[in-house]
């Protein structure tokens, strides 16, 4: 057990599920998402295309706070060397406390660790946030697709960001 202001980085579990699947929902924002809100019933977290292995959490004392998700962007063979940040959520009332900025720090080692030479993610354009976050841990932006998405009625940009592990 951790102390109550303690953050603590840790590979998730299959008894995570659940938690996880709340702090999905509770920061689901069209500012970020391109799927819909989940509504019930709602689908496991865990699934055949992302298990807990890919996902680090974050703790304070023993409650779970936030998570990134570590994937691969293909399961191409000639792709093994790149991973991929396929999700990151914090708690409202746990942001501003660089919980975020340690997930993504977390997941930088864990894709050296892994022998990735690349990691890379997608960002919603006007994700401003996230955007300067990632640019200040080291990644840049790669590319952009213009009015990649239609989402709340307004067309968005999808932007590449990128960075050599």
């Amino acid at each position: 057990m951790t102390a109550p202001d303690e953050l603590r980085i840790r590979p998730a579990r299959d008894t995570d599920a659940e938690s996880l699947a709340v702090i999905d929902r509770l920061t689901w924002s069209p500012l970020h998402a391109v799927t819909p809100q989940a509504q019930p019933p709602y689908a496991p977290f865990f699934d055949d295309s992302h298990h807990p292995q890919e996902h680090l959490l974050a703790e304070l004392g023993d409650r779970v706070v936030g998570y990134v998700r570590l994937g691969r962007p293909t399961q191409l063979a000639c792709n093994l060397h790149v991973r991929q940040i396929q999700g990151l959520a914090v708690l409202d009332e746990e942001r501003g406390r660089g919980i975020g900025r340690a997930l993504i720090r977390a997941a930088v080692e864990e894709a050296r660790r892994l022998g990735a030479r690349r990691l890379t993610l997608r960002v919603l354009g006007p994700n401003t946030p996230a955007r300067e976050l990632y640019a200040s841990e080291g990644f840049a932006v790669e590319g952009t697709l213009p009015e990649e998405w239609l989402l709340d009625g307004g067309y968005v940009d999808d932007v590449f960001m990128g960075m050599r592990l």
